[in-house]
């Protein structure tokens, strides 16, 4: 693995910790400068020294000052923010595109080539311009060493984008509390020199994970599967209770459900878990709420289903 240096992560590290930096300074200047004045205004105007109080007549010149000087001081603080912000506003014409997808409760980026990850690779010193997409609700995707935060809502076009320039694994994760498992919702940045990444994104063939190699079942395979697309932040394989039903006990069983108003048992075979994973509202298990789930058609293959359908008969054996 790689090691990082979080100040040379991006291009946007130096602007904001510069417009930190100057921020804290003004702030820790003016802590200890007003603890100062008041320890010593404490002690010099203490009431034994001056038993008789006296009226102090107001100085225009005082008032100018104490009004211009803070004045100016969130005026500085206000340019350096503005520098370390606007750039993040204005993404080159000509840079890599990734859709970043959002949705309760993990990440999925699709590469220009069909390629998708729930991981985010990305190329060394190569612009990156993240198309940010929320299925559900409103998310938040956060790369803090590279000193990035932009929301995701759903229905607006919003972008982000960066220029790595440290190779190494940074989080990624979500700071928009999007329901039960948002403290779940984090995945990584792998950025890698330029040669390995255009290795990595041009092999459509390859699997991630445990899921690699011949040697590996089909089972695990669809593991996998549940694994990369998040399904297991609401699924569990112990029979204990989450957002969702557990994957354990339902294989080769049958399952009360909810379809409109009316209840009815349903089979848990593969067609029922095809519908389940594309149509997840049409049929609900009966004690879950309806609408938590969104469709993956278009993003979980029928080859991928089969994966996961293996899986639950070698759990449920």
């Amino acid at each position: 693995m790689y090691t990082a240096v979080p100040q040379e992560a991006s291009n946007f590290v130096a602007g904001v910790d510069l417009a930190f930096m100057v921020i804290l300074g003004i702030s820790a200047f003016f802590l200890i400068g007003l603890t100062v004045v008041m320890i010593v205004f404490i002690h010099k105007y203490r009431k034994d020294k001056h038993p008789k109080a006296v009226q102090n007549e107001g100085s225009t010149k005082l008032e100018i000052i104490w009004t211009a000087v803070p004045l100016v001081l969130v005026l500085v603080m206000f340019y350096f923010g503005w520098m370390g912000w606007r750039p993040m506003k204005n993404p080159p014409d000509e840079a890599m595109h990734v859709t970043a997808i959002a949705r309760m409760w993990n990440f999925q980026f699709q590469y220009e080539n069909g390629k998708t990850s729930d991981t985010l690779y990305v190329p060394l010193n190569e612009p990156v311009i993240l198309d940010l997409v929320a299925l559900d609700v409103l998310h938040s995707l956060y790369i803090p060493a590279f000193r990035v935060k932009e929301d995701m809502v759903p229905g607006q076009d919003k972008v982000m984008w960066f220029i790595p320039g440290s190779p190494g694994e940074f989080d990624l994760f979500c700071t928009e509390y999007c329901g039960l498992e948002h403290s779940y919702m984090i995945t990584s940045v792998i950025v890698m020199p330029k040669e390995e990444f255009d290795a990595w994104v041009l092999d459509t063939t390859a699997v991630e994970g445990p899921a690699a190699g011949a040697d590996v079942s089909l089972a695990d395979q669809g593991w996998e599967v549940l694994r990369k697309n998040g399904c297991n932040a609401c699924h569990s394989q112990d029979g204990s209770k989450l957002v969702g039903p557990s994957y354990l006990g339902g294989w080769g069983n049958t399952r009360t459900v909810v379809t409109g108003r009316d209840e009815r048992e349903v089979a848990m075979d593969e067609e029922y878990v095809m519908r389940s994973i594309y149509e997840p509202n049409a049929d609900v298990v009966k004690g879950y709420n309806k609408g938590l789930m969104l469709s993956y058609e278009g993003m979980v293959s029928e080859e991928e289903v089969k994966l996961i359908v293996e899986y639950l008969k070698e759990l449920n054996e």
